[in-house]
């Protein structure tokens, strides 16, 4: 070995042994002189902020995986659903739902190309859109500061949830294009132009434009109003009221029934 790499060498296991030493002195010091628990000095700062990112990701990662089990369970109705409302003028006589099912069972199987059609866009479509929601939902959800007022607290769940599936229309859609494209009827029949996600995004955007990936995202939109109305909505449960509300009305009640029941005594006159 040559001479300078052997220097290198014995310097570098010198400062290793050097910091190696210094941390068994610090940690026995610090445990001679504050105690074991001086080594968590400062843990909770770092726990108050890095628990509401890891929250954030779980709710995110959460719902990523119930849009992919969702995607996976309802794709084969998509592809039924899609086929008898575009293609009801080619049916000699009308078809049920599991009549037509069959149908493509037998023509084209349970694979991708049949009753599993356009998966990898359903399932871009809702996990993404599930992903996008809940991780901002949760997490304006809890900078936001609630209200004791019911109005202004339902105003700003609905608006938090309205803005959520907003932003997650807007992230989603792009998939929900090349769903339809892939399950719908194909321009030039006999002839499949749209097989698969990808592709069949970059088709449409080098033939139609980038705004071709967003047609119907208003209608989407505005299709989360009744979504939004109901969901997160534990406060408007049993008479549609919320919580506060409900609690002053239960007391109201209360209240009306003790006196009812139990009616305070009159006054009598009591002779002399």
């Amino acid at each position: 070995m040559p001479a300078i790499e052997a220097l290198s060498l014995t310097r570098f296991i010198d400062e290793a042994n050097d910091h190696l030493n210094a941390t068994i002195l610090l940690s026995f010091s610090t445990v001679v002189g504050v105690g074991l628990f001086g080594f968590y000095k400062g843990i909770l700062p770092p726990i108050l902020a890095e628990t509401p990112k890891c929250a954030v990701k779980t709710f995110a990662i959460a719902g990523l995986g119930t849009g992919v089990t969702e995607a996976i369970v309802i794709n084969p109705f998509e592809v039924v659903k899609v086929g008898l409302q575009v293609n009801r003028n080619t049916f000699t006589k009308p078809l049920s739902t599991f009549a037509y099912a069959r149908q493509i069972i037998k023509k084209e199987g349970l694979g991708i190309q049949g009753l599993n059609k356009g998966l990898t866009a359903t399932l871009g479509r809702h996990g993404i859109f599930n992903m996008v929601y809940f991780g901002f939902y949760h997490n304006v959800k809890n900078i936001i500061p609630a209200s004791t007022d019911p109005t202004l607290e339902f105003l700003r769940k609905f608006g938090i949830g309205f803005l959520s599936g907003t932003m997650g229309s807007v992230f989603n859609i792009p998939f929900d294009v090349a769903k339809t494209r892939i399950q719908g009827p194909q321009p030039v029949p006999g002839e499949i132009k749209y097989r698969n996600c990808f592709k069949t995004m970059a088709t449409v955007y080098r033939e139609e434009g980038i705004l071709a990936l967003y047609k119907g995202l208003v209608p989407k939109v505005m299709r989360l109003g009744p979504g939004v109305f109901t969901f997160d909505s534990p406060s408007r449960k049993g008479t549609g009221l919320p919580t506060l509300e409900r609690e002053q009305q239960a007391a109201r009640e209360l209240k009306l029934e003790n006196s009812s029941c139990c009616p305070s005594p009159t006054p009598t006159s009591v002779g002399t």
